[in-house]
């Protein structure tokens, strides 16, 4: 069975109000309190997924009962009211770690024979420092495979508690575990961390989750934590919707400029990753704190360097939104992420260069090194990472030709990942003051220009083809003897001259065609266009021509930046630098394929760099690579995408 899904971008901006799913680590830490309480606790606003389904049956496994009703995301647990007793027990925890981490140290307290094991991903993660922080307290405990992972076999008598010491530099989810199982110890259990833990706000969550089931922690300094003995009481309980999971929309709103909110988060929920949200503000993007909500607008991506130690599981959304920035973005602080599913720096790096972005490794994360003009859709491997699979699906909402392999694997965590952001696909009715423009940009030899006019055909569009209109003041000047880099004189001209630009372009009535075209004309024409007087002229010209036609397709070089910015569809059509100059070469019965790529070489430089205007990506714009399309393709590409945002 194929289990590929290819990504159709956005092609405008996303919009919506999005409800999410239960969070895994609030909803695993509340299904294990449960069935450890005294009492019939109900939780709601519960995840159901991959992760959580290996915690339902541990627990039921443990003797727990339960009763779910997973249309309405609510459990009813009624837990076993202390330390569980179990008989030559196998429990699969599957891909969890939550599951596994969390329920060792309780395993550990309960009596009888055990094996806790799960899928040969979960087998690959470390487990060394719980392991040997359960046996400094007595346990008895066996690897069966390599040391320090699954599958281990426990013979449990219980255990006493007292102290231990513990590295969190790994993962918390150790810390948590121990946590989580001390009020099973007669004499509990003080823990002391040896450095700094990752992802601290994991471990306030835990702290809360069993204070909400009537069991206290002490925090007497920032290593220290102390669980005295007790019993678990019954609760009922509201499950946070995942933090981490909304990364993904407010990332979605800045990448293409648009507007959501995620329902049910705010400054003071217990989730670490809602800071996710203070990154993208100090990258330029707008959010806004609600209540009971936060939104994110999204507008210009600036670059940075972020320190993501506490809420690593944004990592791979913020290195998938750096393709789209400004400058370089730096992540920090999470060489611990090496160690889960798969990974995740290395993985990153590598599906962002299949999409043509530069991402350097560092040895605690990651630069990106954005370059828009060379995005390219590419078969995404996921590795059987939910993260890689929904992190990587950003670069698709304005790159086609993304391909997400294993996408199936967002079940882990988020089974309905791909209906929920296709649920802000936008859609755009053009009636009153709105024009339908669709803004297509690109350097010379992208083929923009052919792409543009065919694109008018299929959708029965008029079409401007505005690099002309420059071409003819160009020509103009030469006609009348003006040097056309004489700035004013170009300029008075430009105001003084009739163009009329059709199948046929006409400079004062006169067929010039073909003379806009020749290399004299190439070589000025960069020239004329970083004149701001003559732009000036000329994009009033353009937009007047525009709102009389209410729409069409317009090409040229500041269409989606400057001309429109607010058209309805955007899209930077782009080349390899070889394959513009070859293209452009076999126009060309004059130049060699050397000098045509030197020209193309200096009107980059002088169209990007230009003061006024310059060539530039616009905002949420789609970027389509030519390169191995052809023009066909591209064609269908765009009007199909076009169709996919304008309701007719």
């Amino acid at each position: 069975m194929n289990n590929s899904r290819l990504m159709t971008p956005f092609a405008a901006p996303a919009e919506g109000v999005v409800s999410l799913p239960g969070s895994k680590s609030h909803t695993n830490r509340a299904l294990l309190c449960a069935a450890l309480s005294e009492g019939t606790s109900r939780l709601s606003g519960v995840l159901f997924a991959e992760d959580t389904e290996a915690m339902l049956k541990a627990i039921v496994s443990l003797g727990a009962t339960v009763e779910a009703d997973r249309k309405n995301f609510e459990i009813e647990v009624t837990g076993l009211a202390g330390a569980p007793m179990f008989r030559d027990l196998i429990i699969d925890a599957r891909l969890s770690g939550t599951t596994s981490r969390f329920l060792l140290p309780t395993l550990a307290a309960g009596k009888g024979e055990v094996t806790l094991d799960g899928a040969p991903q979960l087998r690959s993660r470390p487990f060394a420092e719980q392991i040997e922080a359960l046996r400094n307290l007595g346990c008895d405990l066996e690897e069966l495979g390599t040391p320090g992972g699954l599958p281990i076999k426990l013979a449990s008598r219980g255990l006493e508690g007292g102290e231990v010491e513990i590295s969190a530099e790994t993962s918390s989810q150790f810390v948590s575990g121990l946590m989580l199982a001390a009020p099973l110890y007669p004499s509990g259990l003080k823990i002391r961390l040896v450095g700094p833990p990752v992802s601290r706000p994991y471990l306030n969550l835990t702290i809360k989750v069993m204070r909400d089931f009537g069991v206290s922690v002490d925090e007497p300094d920032g290593l220290t934590y102390i669980v005295p003995p007790g019993r678990y009481l019954a609760a009922d309980l509201r499950i946070e919707p995942d933090a981490s999971a909304a990364s993904y929309f407010f990332a979605a709103a800045s990448i293409t400029q648009g507007r959501v909110k995620v329902v049910g988060l705010h400054r003071e929920s217990y989730q670490g990753d809602v800071r996710f949200a203070d990154v993208l503000e100090q990258l330029g993007a707008k959010v806004v704190w609600g209540e009971n909500y936060i939104e994110v607008q999204g507008d210009r991506i600036r670059g940075g360097i972020f320190d993501l130690r506490d809420f690593s599981d944004t990592a791979q959304t913020l290195a998938a939104l750096a393709a789209f920035a400004e400058s370089d973005i730096e992540i920090t602080g999470i060489g611990f992420i090496r160690r889960k599913e798969t990974d995740r720096i290395a993985g990153m790096v590598t599906e962002l260069a299949k999409c043509g972005v530069e991402a350097i490794e560092r040895e605690d994360g990651l630069i990106v090194r954005p370059d828009l003009w060379s995005l390219r859709g590419a078969s995404v491997d996921t590795y059987g990472d939910h993260r890689m699979a929904m992190s990587m699906a950003l670069l698709s909402l304005r790159v086609p030709g993304v391909t997400i392999n294993d996408h199936d694997c967002v079940a882990k965590t988020f089974p309905a990942f791909f209906s929920c952001l296709e649920g802000l696909r936008p859609k755009v009715k053009p009636r009153g003051k709105v024009v339908a423009v669709a803004a297509i940009d690109g350097p010379a030899g992208s083929g923009k220009s052919t792409v543009a006019r065919l694109l008018a055909t299929e959708l029965r569009l008029p079409h401007f083809d505005t690099g002309a209109m420059y071409r003819a003041v160009a020509v103009a000047a030469l006609r009348a003897g003006i040097d056309p880099g004489d700035q004013d004189a170009t300029t008075d001209l430009a105001e003084r001259t009739e163009i009329s630009i059709s199948d046929r372009t006409f400079i004062d009535g006169v067929d010039a065609t073909d003379e806009i075209r020749t290399p004299e004309i190439s070589q000025w024409v960069s020239v004329v266009a970083a004149n701001p007087g003559v732009r000036r002229v000329l994009v009033a010209r353009q937009r007047k021509w525009a709102t009389e036609l209410g729409g069409g397709v317009m090409e040229g070089r500041d269409i989606g930046t400057e001309v429109f910015p607010d058209a309805i569809f955007k899209a930077f059509v782009t080349a390899q630098p070889e394959v513009r100059a070859r293209r452009r070469y076999d126009e060309s019965s004059v130049q060699t394929l050397g000098d045509v790529a030197d020209d193309l070489e200096r009107r980059d430089r002088i169209d990007s760099t230009r003061t006024d205007s310059p060539l530039q990506v616009a905002p949420g714009a789609v970027v389509v690579d030519t390169s191995e399309l052809t023009i066909q393709e591209v064609v269908s590409e765009l009007a199909s995408m076009f169709r996919s945002v304008v309701e007719d």
